[in-house]
């Protein structure tokens, strides 16, 4: 197995159990129905699952703690909700081979709270057309960003993958302020 391969197979794997976070039953437990996803299938459901979690984040936190950083040297709560919003713009962008000058522009992180989430609504808007559009004939289509090429599933399952490291920064900064991130309710 190449080392490429041997690496997107580990990401995928991780990626999956860290944004599922539960060990699954087995399959011959009554109440689980077998299910069988196809691999564009699976990274659209990990993709929902953390486009759930972060705009429920986004909402949650309040608007004077959407400056807040831990410490002087991190980023603040909006940094991050924005960082998310132009990464998801470029990947599902470049999935929907939309033109850099077409997509949502993100406001500063000194907007205001309404602003940054509409941004963070328009990159889901963007994802949620490059999700649905990934089927098992085009995902191992080539594209280009910048100096990378790589597969339709690659760029797919880079986002969740980026989304689900910034939602763990998000989550600790709700808990920093005495807020359940949404992956945590009941």
């Amino acid at each position: 197995m190449s080392r490429f391969a041997a690496l997107t197979a580990f990401a995928i794997l991780s990626t999956a159990l860290a944004a599922h976070g539960q060990t699954a039953a087995p399959a011959d437990h009554p109440a689980v129905p077998k299910q069988t996803f196809t691999p564009a299938a699976d990274v659209l459901r990990s993709y929902n699952g953390l486009k759930a979690n972060i705009l429920k984040a986004a909402d949650k936190m309040p608007t004077e703690s959407y400056s807040f950083r831990p410490t002087p040297e991190v980023r603040t709560f909006a940094r991050v909700v924005n960082h998310i919003s132009e990464a998801q713009l470029r990947s599902c962008g470049t999935l929907n081979e939309t033109a850099p000058e077409a997509l949502y522009k993100v406001p500063p992180e000194t907007a205001d709270k309404a602003a940054i989430v509409a941004a963070l609504q328009a990159s889901f808007a963007e994802c949620d057309k490059a999700y649905a559009a990934l089927t098992e004939t085009n995902m191992l289509q080539m594209l280009t960003l910048g100096p990378v090429t790589r597969a339709r599933i690659g760029f797919a399952w880079g986002n969740v993958s980026h989304d689900n490291e910034q939602y763990a920064t998000l989550a600790l900064y709700m808990r920093l302020k005495g807020l359940v991130p949404p992956s945590s309710e009941k």
